[in-house]
C-alpha cells in the first residue's frame, strides 16, 4: 500500500490531497484566490490527522513543480521539503504542464484516446506556459514558455483533435487557429489531479533529491518596477 500527501500551489487554488494506492482518500482545497501563505500548512495538518485517524503510514510527498506562480510554488516546495525531512520520506515532483494533461485525459468525456493534449499555465500578457503530449504522456511539443499568436500551433498534426486546457485557454482560444482546436475552459490544476502521476513515481523509485530540490520555473522571475518612484533625499534637497 502506499500513502502519498499531494501539494499544489502553483496556481491561484491552494489544495492537498491524500492518495492511496492512487486513490483520492481525502483532499481539501481553498474557495479563496492566492492564499497558499495561511492555507497550505493547515491543509497539511487536516491531512495528517485524516491519515493518523484512518492509522495508515505516510510513504511519500509529493508536490506540484511547475511552472507557475512563482510564489506558489516557493511555498509548496518549501513545506514539502521540510515535512520530508522531519520524517524521512521521499520527494516526489510532478509537473505541472503533464498534471494538467492528465486532468485534460480524464475531464474530457468525448476523449478517444488519440488527441494531442496541450496544457497551458497563463504567463501573463499574451504568454503562456505550455508543452503537448498524446494519451501516453510522450512529449509532442517540449515544454516551453511561448506567446500566442495564430501560428502558435502550427505544427501540430492537421488532422488530429488538439484537447487546450488550463488557465491560458481564456486568451487563447481567441488567436490560436488549429482545425482540430478543442478548449476545455477553467480547468486548473488541483492537488487530485496529481494522485497517478505520484502514484507511478512512486512505484518506479523516481524521486527528488531533497536537499537540492527547486521548483521548475521555466524562466527567471522579472521583478517590476513601481510607477511611482519614492523620493530619496537628494531629490528632496533639489527641488
Amino acid at each position: 500500500m502506499s500513502v502519498i500527501l499531494n501539494i499544489e500551489t502553483s496556481s491561484r487554488i491552494c489544495s492537498v490531497a491524500v492518495s492511496v494506492d492512487g486513490m483520492i482518500d481525502f483532499h481539501i482545497e481553498s474557495d479563496k484566490e492566492m492564499q497558499h501563505a495561511a492555507c497550505l500548512a493547515p491543509y497539511v495538518e487536516k491531512c495528517l490527522d485524516h491519515i493518523a485517524r484512518r492509522e495508515l503510514t505516510l510513504d511519500a510527498v509529493a508536490v506540484s513543480i511547475g511552472p507557475g506562480s512563482y510564489t506558489g510554488l516557493r511555498i509548496g516546495m518549501s513545506l514539502a521539503k521540510g515535512l520530508c525531512f522531519a520524517r524521512n520520506l521521499p520527494l516526489i515532483g510532478v509537473p505541472t504542464l503533464q498534471l494538467l494533461a492528465v486532468k485534460g485525459m480524464f475531464g474530457y468525456k468525448d476523449a478517444q484516446g488519440d488527441e494531442i493534449i496541450v496544457p497551458m499555465i497563463d504567463a501573463r500578457r499574451m504568454e503562456v506556459y505550455t508543452a503537448a503530449y498524446d494519451f501516453a504522456l510522450e512529449e509532442v511539443m517540449t515544454p516551453q514558455p511561448l506567446i500566442l499568436d495564430s501560428e502558435s500551433y502550427a505544427s501540430l498534426p492537421a488532422d488530429r483533435r488538439i484537447l487546450f486546457i488550463g488557465g491560458g485557454v481564456t486568451k487563447a482560444r481567441d488567436v490560436v487557429q488549429h482545425p482540430g482546436a478543442l478548449f476545455l475552459t477553467n480547468a486548473m490544476p488541483v492537488a487530485m489531479d496529481m494522485t497517478a502521476l505520484s502514484e507511478r513515481a512512486f512505484r518506479r523509485g523516481d524521486f527528488l533529491d531533497t536537499a537540492y530540490a527547486v521548483p521548475y520555473y521555466m524562466k527567471e522571475y522579472q521583478a517590476t518596477t513601481p510607477k511611482n518612484k519614492v523620493l530619496t533625499t537628494n531629490d528632496t534637497q533639489e527641488k
